[in-house]
């Protein structure tokens, strides 16, 4: 397996706060890693801090073989190759959805209008909301506008997708309209790392469940093993209090 993430020895601290702990992590291409723990253990600050939205303190992360540039036009690049998607979608709301989806191929790339127009609308087919092309965000619901943010994400053409919590946002009954795109994405092959409190997701779409606490990793696994052989006291503890409702 090639891989395409590499962190090594990542430390953060948010003043005094240690949040991420010698942080070794590989995600090879076209694997899905899921990353999960409790509030607090340090899973968002690791997914933010891949595209660099977040800087490090010490250690190495690498892209694709190339370490993250420090600021300006690599650093624009490297984010344009690391799709994000947040907890609040963080749209255009003076825009369309097509041209929410469409803004970023054509400022960032280049990209002639027509063509990202006509690739903006094959995403919002994939993402099942082509019929709302032409409203604005405010006139969508939650999970609708989530898959806006997905779409657009996908329109960069992305080497590795990033969902921090992508769901929590949302009304229950909106939440699985998205896992089910980000499901979809996952056997397409895409090279995904999330953040999820999702556990039915991680079970069914996940290569590999990581398992955060106190700003460390505790428990590398297959979804399989995790969940029916936790190995640590942590990660059984964890999920005693939160697969026994």
């Amino acid at each position: 397996m090639q891989p395409l993430v590499v962190l090594e020895g990542v430390n953060k601290h948010f003043g005094s706060l240690h949040v991420l702990k010698d942080i070794d992590l590989t995600v090879a291409r076209g694997e899905v890693v899921v990353v999960i723990g409790p509030s607090g253990s340090g899973k968002s600050t690791l997914c933010r801090t891949i595209n660099r939205l977040e800087t490090i303190d010490s250690g190495t992360i690498l892209i694709d073989g190339q370490p993250l540039p420090e600021e300006g036009k690599q650093l624009a690049q490297l984010r344009s190759k690391v799709g994000m998607v947040f907890q609040s979608f963080n749209l255009f709301a003076h825009k369309t959805v097509l041209e929410n989806v469409t803004l970023g191929p054509i400022k960032v790339k280049g990209v002639k209008k027509a063509a990202a127009e006509k690739r903006g609308r094959e995403l919002l087919e994939r993402v099942d909301i082509a019929s709302q092309a032409d409203k604005y965000p405010a006139q969508l619901s939650g999970g609708q506008q989530q898959r806006v943010a997905i779409a657009r994400a996908l329109a960069m053409d992305p080497m590795v997708m990033l969902f921090d919590e992508p769901t929590s946002a949302l009304d229950p009954e909106m939440i699985n309209e998205v896992l089910d795109v980000m499901t979809s994405l996952a056997k397409s092959g895409m090279t995904m790392v999330v953040v999820t409190h999702e556990m039915g997701f991680a079970r069914r779409a996940a290569d590999r469940v990581v398992f955060m606490d106190d700003g460390r990793i505790v428990e590398s696994n297959t979804p399989e093993e995790f969940f029916s052989r936790p190995q640590s006291d942590r990660a059984k503890d964890f999920l005693s209090k939160i697969l026994s409702h």
